[in-house]
């Protein structure tokens, strides 16, 4: 196929687009008649779908043995707008990108034994934003788009609506009970998703007092970057961008001195950084914004870490610079080391977040190759915990408007042509397409001939059937993947707020505690009713 794009590299003719859907075809045609497989020979073979099938049922059997320990860790995983399309094709991406024709490999989360699918409107939005959801899966109750930490109760923008209906979240919860909480994200680390863990606010974007309307400061209601510090002051390790909403108005950034955009944005001229330094100086706390800082740190001597990597969010994966930026897999090991350190275990929510900006940017190569960055960040946080005490989640907060199609054969690149040309406009169209967003072109009032650009470049915005300056969400539920203690509760369809309750109620914490033994230990969890039943028992017979 990769011959194939680089002869179907035409002008803009219809004799070029004759002799372009000519050459598809044709080179369709000599693949079948050279009877050269386009799947690896074994394939043929039934005994290999057999043999197969049957070690697949073979561990499906064993998971009769439901692991019903408690949860001392509780790690979540959330890829932004990771949507069924995008796991499937990030999959194909992985195994293409280890040599393979991709579509029989297995991400990390693809080997989680149990997998449900979330619903994930808001309670005012039919297609939800990330805001909402992230108080669904946060703090387990369905709210507004727009709002973080808030009840449905609030409305967005209007600032006298958040006092009193303030809800808190599992991260909360798993502080209040002795366990080390962090937050690894790709975005900044009060954007919607983070934000939510934290934050009680009716706007998502009101990130530093900056950005926020004279009325609602005059109110009293305070910016989100502010809270990450006031409201649960101790979070053990943050790490994600968001630098410039932490410091004074026009203050130079340390890596950007000379950029105006990336320079502080606060009007109260609190240095939030340099507040949390002096706070933790005595704490063993380390603030860091680059790599080289990053892991040159003992987690032995670090209590507490704050590290922000960028004024905004961090860059996309393909366009990092791996001498100075770490990347997701790096931040969320550096992050279980310090965190593991806590007999009592910890709370980890980790964000793939720029997964969704590649999707609304309709750039579907960034977006995927976020999302296997993600999937090797779950490979390492799995090597270092254990499912006999850790439950790990991962999902999506909502899905995009995103897939691919067109009868590619297999092997064929996810990010390349379809084999056939349109029977309408006799073009050639890429497998990846988006039902709106950016990619709408009209060349010469016609659809643009993607044979006459390189649509393999990592930027390349492809075809949209709705013009949109960004892309949108998708409304479609979610797939929830689950390995650990109780993970069997997360199966069939559920609301997305479900998900925290399950995790609550797996690690004893929060309102979910009246069923777990009234010791400490890995000895499991006992339902009330069973120890009801056995006390009704022991009352008969001695009666």
């Amino acid at each position: 196929m990769l011959w194939l794009s680089r002869v179907t590299h035409q002008p803009h003719t219809d004799d070029n687009m004759k002799v372009t859907a000519l050459l598809i075809i044709c080179s369709c045609l000599l693949l079948g008649i050279s009877g050269k497989p386009q799947f690896p020979e074994q394939e043929k073979d039934p005994k290999f779908w057999n043999s197969w099938a049957q070690r697949t049922l073979k561990n499906a059997v064993t998971l009769q043995d439901l692991n019903k320990n408690k949860a001392k860790n509780l790690i979540f995983f959330l890829g932004d707008g990771m949507g069924v399309p995008t796991v499937t094709a990030a999959r194909i991406l992985k195994g293409q990108l280890n040599g393979h024709s991709g579509e029989e490999t297995q991400l990390e989360m693809d080997k989680f034994p149990f997998v449900s699918l979330a619903k994930t409107y808001n309670t005012n939005a039919q297609v939800p934003d990330s805001a909402g959801t992230a108080t669904a899966f946060l703090c387990g109750v369905k709210a507004n788009e727009g709002t973080v930490g808030v009840s449905a109760a609030a409305v967005r923008s209007q600032c006298n609506t958040t006092e009193g209906n303030e809800v808190t979240s599992i991260l909360r919860w798993a502080k209040d009970a002795g366990k080390a909480v962090g937050i690894v994200t790709t975005t900044r680390v009060n954007h919607a998703t983070p934000s939510a863990a934290y934050a009680h606010s009716v706007d998502r974007e009101w990130y530093s007092d900056n950005e926020m309307p004279a009325e609602a400061l005059q109110a009293g209601c305070k910016d989100i970057a502010r809270q990450l510090f006031e409201n649960i002051p101790n979070i053990d390790v943050i790490l994600g961008g968001g630098r410039k909403y932490m410091f004074p108005k026009n203050k130079s950034d340390v890596e950007y001195p000379n950029v105006l955009k990336h320079s502080g944005t606060r009007k109260d001229g609190r240095n939030l950084v340099q507040e949390w330094i002096d706070r933790m100086k005595d704490k063993k706390g380390h603030y860091v914004w680059n790599k080289k800082q990053l892991l040159s740190l003992n987690p032995n001597n670090v209590d507490y870490l704050l590290g922000l990597f960028e004024p905004a969010d961090l860059t996309y994966d393909l366009e990092r610079n791996t001498d100075t930026d770490p990347s997701l897999t790096e931040m969320v090991e550096v992050a279980i080391k310090i965190l593991r350190k806590n007999p009592s275990g910890f709370y980890l929510l980790v964000e793939g977040g720029r997964i969704d900006h590649g999707h609304h940017e309709g750039k579907a190569k960034q977006a995927l190759h976020e999302a296997v960055e993600m999937d090797r960040a779950i490979g390492r946080a799995g090597l270092m915990t254990s499912t006999h005490d850790t439950l790990t989640i991962v999902t999506a907060d909502h899905s995009h408007v995103f897939n691919f199609g067109g009868y590619t054969v297999r092997g064929n690149t996810i990010f390349g042509l379809a084999p056939r040309v349109s029977d309408i406009d006799q073009k050639p169209f890429t497998s990846i397409l988006y039902g709106n967003g950016p990619g709408y072109k009209v060349v010469n009032g016609a659809r643009e001939n993607v044979s006459a650009i390189d649509y393999q470049e990592n930027n390349y915005q492809a075809q949209a059937a709705v013009p949109l300056s960004m892309e949108t969400h998708g409304g479609e539920d979610v797939a929830v993947f689950a390995k650990g203690p109780l993970a069997h509760l997360l199966h069939g369809i559920h609301e997305q707020n479900y998900i925290p309750h399950v995790m609550a109620y797996a690690a004893c914490i929060g309102q979910n505690r009246e069923h777990c033994m009234p010791i400490s230990g890995t000895a499991g969890l006992r339902p009330v009713f069973s120890s009801i039943a056995t006390i009704l028992t022991v009352t008969r017979l001695l009666c």
